[in-house]
């Protein structure tokens, strides 16, 4: 065989791997129906960390102290912010008795890690039941606290949430973000609909405070900058503990980067925690990644060769339409279709985006949360 009979080959097993992974494991999220849960009313702390983020609660925090719940509390993290994040704070915990406010001062051993400032605010909490949110998040309806927690049962400790992005219209960063966050949804509410969960977003998690203590909290991987959320999900997570909620009043919306080089040292820093995942759950997001690439690198190269071109042709068709076709029904359960319609394109610059941040990754260490 010569080098472009393996390379068809090979390209061939790439398109099957591919549509495997659309055809059988993410669509198990796109035929997924959302669950409608009896709203128990559970005693729920929402818990926000923030460094430097007073605009942002000015904005933001309003949404969630109107949220229609009967026994809430909200615990605000001041994670040693050097802007008036605290005033801020002590301005809304005098308007509202519901209003916990921690302040947590640098300490050298754990300087610029938001574990230590989140475990501080947990352990202040006054609730069993905690709802996770960030400074520049806002829920997307007054019912987000009663639909996340209405999927905690007896044998229900974890539940994740989706949060979505802020459309900006003709902004091709804002399509790669609000498209890379439907892709990654997908992806975790896949996993964990067939008993992996693998992750989640700290815009939208909640779980059972008895479980953080349990498991010890962040102890096992406190050292790692970033990973609050996803790491403690995929060391904690199973098929048994594990709910997904997807309905569109459980939805928050958080304001996206509009600076490429902030939003590539970002996405350095989500990356880089991904090397500490379970081996299962790199396996196969390596998988999926890599099957991707080739995708592209090989069926131009066959096609540019004009080898077996229309096989090759009828096979990237395939493949394509399988992809839009999984995207654009998740992406309308996820209330955002046009970040799909650019897809080719935008996956393109996604792959090409972290493969230059595992290179960046490898070169030197991403720096801290703020």
């Amino acid at each position: 065989m010569n080098i472009h009979d393996i390379t068809f080959y090979l390209f061939v097993s790439v398109v099957v791997i591919q549509l495997i992974y659309y055809g059988i494991i993410f669509s198990k999220f796109a035929l997924a129906k959302p669950q409608t849960k009896p709203k128990v009313k559970l005693p729920v702390s929402v818990i926000i960390c923030a460094k430097n983020e007073a605009q942002n609660l000015q904005n933001f925090l309003p949404s969630i102290i109107t949220q229609d719940y009967p026994d809430f509390e909200i615990v605000l993290i001041n994670d040693a912010s050097s802007d008036d994040t605290l005033e801020i704070m002590n301005k809304f915990q005098k308007e509202h008795k519901n209003i916990k406010v921690v302040d947590v001062q640098s300490v050298e051993a754990f300087w610029g890690n938001k574990k230590y400032a989140l475990t501080l605010g947990i352990k202040s909490s006054s609730y069993d039941y905690l709802l996770f949110t960030d400074a520049d998040c806002q829920p997307l309806t007054k019912d987000w606290i009663g639909e996340m927690t209405s999927y905690f049962s007896d044998k229900t400790s974890i539940v994740i949430g989706y949060g979505s992005y802020k459309k900006h219209s003709f902004n091709f960063l804002n399509l790669v973000i609000r498209f890379e966050t439907i892709l990654t949804a997908i992806q975790y509410f896949s996993y964990a609909k067939i008993g992996m969960p693998y992750m989640a977003v700290g815009r939208n998690l909640a779980y059972k405070k008895e479980i953080f203590f349990k498991t010890n909290g962040f102890v096992s991987h406190m050292k790692v900058r970033s990973g609050d959320d996803d790491l403690f999900v995929n060391e904690v997570a199973n098929k048994n503990n594990t709910e997904v909620c997807f309905s569109k009043d459980s939805f928050t919306e958080s304001v996206p980067e509009t600076n490429l080089k902030r939003w590539f040292n970002q996405k350095r820093r989500h990356v880089s925690t991904s090397h500490h995942y379970k081996t299962n759950h790199k396996i196969a997001l390596g998988l999926f990644y890599f099957t991707q690439l080739m995708f592209w690198l090989l069926g131009t190269f066959l096609l540019l060769h004009l080898f077996q071109w229309k096989i090759v042709l009828v096979l990237v068709l395939l493949r394509i339409s399988c992809q839009y076709v999984i995207l654009g029904v998740s992406a309308k359960k996820l209330d955002d279709t046009k970040a799909i319609l650019f897809m080719p394109l935008l996956e393109l610059f996604l792959i090409l985006s972290q493969f230059f941040i595992f290179i960046a990754n490898r070169i030197s260490k991403p720096k801290h949360w703020s």
